[in-house]
């Protein structure tokens, strides 16, 4: 099943930038060591392919997933082989003493990608997966920009997401928080970031789920009015690469708008899946008349799907990289725009978030609009807007 045309495209996005840079990404791997945090996801194991086929000094690799990062040994030794420096796996949660005492080990890295988050608009349903999304995407991320700096890396590089552009939901809100925590780390420590559409078939997406609806012959259930852009797994990796590896300090990468990259509905994509698996989508009023004639409509080649107005809470009409008032550099890159942010932060707000969560965290319970508030606190134009409905409510 090709992906590329699934999501309404014919060829990939990067294809020219990577060429045209690829002696320089060569020649800036083969002689560094990498440490990739978060590096069994799907963004993370493709930025670990594009790393380890050009064969690193070193590469370390760490995520919480213990039978991912067994995946990812077993795909990289069975389509690439080995490389001449070292390659190491951890089986670790970044925020864990076991994480801290191997930062501790003598022997640092060049650049370190930190590539873990909590990416699902769901996780803001409740006060306790706030919490943790603020200590994964924000303080993790400190922390380990930190370290970074400590051991002499040359560059610390970190995913965020095309939602921190005029945030309305707290995972975007977050991720866009990290970035202005990130500027004050640009002070003492090179750092670039990545700012990209959803990747299509990652893990845990709306797109992934379309594999496992069929595989266990449930319905294909999808939102037909929320449009968002697509890219591989394979060009999410080879743009965080180039932002990590040719980015200069707080340059934040996205993909530029073409006829290559356009919006498209989740509906959409249904039904492009389905065509491709040679099934004639069946739209059903209801959720029950879904589920209640999976097995007629298999027997004649067709399957049910439910699409609907989207009605929960975070989500977005349509997707943005950037906004006005950002500085884009649209000249650097074929395929590439690079926001310039100088390096401008509120060292009083950001000790107050921080200081602000410490205290919360320390009364044992909270709620979410403490969070909520909070967040309003750091971005005065957060569009944030609660409908009381979750997607752990949805199909």
């Amino acid at each position: 099943m090709n992906t590329l045309s699934l999501i309404g495209r014919d060829a990939p996005l990067f294809d020219e930038d990577i060429a045209a840079h690829e002696p320089a990404l060569t020649e800036k791997v083969a002689g560094s060591r990498f440490l990739i945090i978060g590096a069994a996801g799907t963004i993370g194991q493709a930025v670990t392919r594009e790393i380890f086929r050009r064969n690193p000094a070193a590469l370390d690799v760490v995520d919480i997933s213990e039978n991912n990062l067994v995946e990812l040994v077993r795909d990289l030794r069975s389509s690439i082989g080995y490389i001449d420096g070292d390659f190491r796996t951890f089986a670790l949660d970044a925020g864990s003493t076991a994480f801290a005492a191997l930062m501790r080990e003598p022997t640092g890295y060049d650049y370190v990608l930190n590539l873990s988050a909590l990416k699902h608009v769901r996780s803001e349903k409740d006060p306790y997966s706030l919490m943790r999304m603020v200590e994964v995407n924000i303080e993790n991320t400190l922390a380990t920009a930190r370290w970074a700096r400590e051991k002499g890396a040359s560059k610390y590089f970190c995913v965020s997401t095309d939602k921190a552009a005029a945030p309305v939901n707290m995972m975007g809100a977050s991720k866009r928080i990290m970035e202005l925590f990130l500027m004050r780390e640009s002070q003492t420590l090179p750092v670039s970031m990545a700012r990209f559409a959803n990747v299509a078939f990652s893990d845990g997406s709306l797109l992934h789920g379309f594999n496992q609806r069929l595989l266990k012959r449930q319905p294909i259930s999808a939102p037909s009015d929320v449009r968002r852009y697509f890219v591989t797994d394979t060009e999410s990796g080879e743009l965080c690469l180039l932002s990590c590896l040719l980015g200069e300090s707080r340059d934040i990468f996205f993909p530029k708008l073409s006829e290559r990259l356009h919006l498209m509905t989740f509906s959409e994509i249904a039904v492009r899946y389905l065509a491709a698996r040679g099934l004639e989508p069946v739209p059903c009023e209801t959720e029950d008349e879904a589920r209640q004639s999976v097995e007629r409509l298999a027997a004649k080649g067709q399957w049910p799907c439910y699409f609907f107005a989207s009605d929960t809470t975070g989500e977005k009409d349509f997707e943005e990289f950037y906004t006005d008032g950002e500085d884009i550099d649209w000249q650097r890159f074929e395929r590439l725009g690079v926001i310039r942010n100088p390096a401008e932060f509120d060292e009083a707000k950001l000790d107050h978030f921080l200081a602000e969560i410490a205290r919360l965290r320390a009364t044992g319970t909270w709620q979410k609009s403490d969070l909520v508030e909070l967040f309003f606190e750091m971005l005065p134009d957060f569009a944030h807007k609660e409908t009381g409905r979750y997607l752990d409510s949805r199909m």
